[in-house]
């Protein structure tokens, strides 16, 4: 499997599907991550980071806004879980982050209800604020000052 991308394949392929076949899709690999060994879901995350900046951003988006959506309805246990290990890869690689258009996944972001957005910034806060100081440093350094301003940092 070494060289392979499946997950980012399909990351890829969901992208491009419309809502009503991509959001249940999605939200059963979100689920099913929860059910992989620890390797299995550094290898989904790097591959995610990966495939992420390679999907055209209109598609990205869609993609983008159903992941945070699905995550609001995750239990809060499942989504700091989902939300840490990309936080956590990201703080060990900040670099994988850089490559993303930070300001569009912010705007996507805004678009969300307000009660899905308070979920979200809540989770991010808290996962951020649990961090080493080092780790909290690297993730705050490559977070836009916008975003910041929107998850209250």
């Amino acid at each position: 499997m070494v060289g392979e991308n499946f997950a980012g394949n399909i990351i890829i392929n969901l992208a491009s599907l419309p809502d009503f076949l991509r959001n249940p899709i999605l939200k059963k690999r979100m689920v099913e991550f929860f059910s992989l060994s620890e390797a299995e879901r550094k290898e989904i995350i790097n591959n995610a980071l990966e495939a992420g900046p390679t999907i055209p951003f209109p598609n990205f988006s869609k993609l983008f806004k159903s992941w945070l959506k699905i995550l609001t309805t995750l239990s809060e246990e499942q989504r700091t879980g989902l939300f840490s290990a990309y936080i956590i890869e990201v703080s060990q690689f900040p670099q994988k982050l850089i490559t993303f258009h930070l300001d569009g996944i912010l705007e996507i972001f805004l678009t969300l209800e307000e009660n899905e957005k308070e979920i979200i910034s809540n989770c991010v806060k808290k996962i951020i604020n649990n961090l080493n100081e080092e780790e909290k440093r690297k993730i705050l350094i490559v977070i836009p000052d916008n975003a910041k301003k929107h998850l209250k940092f």
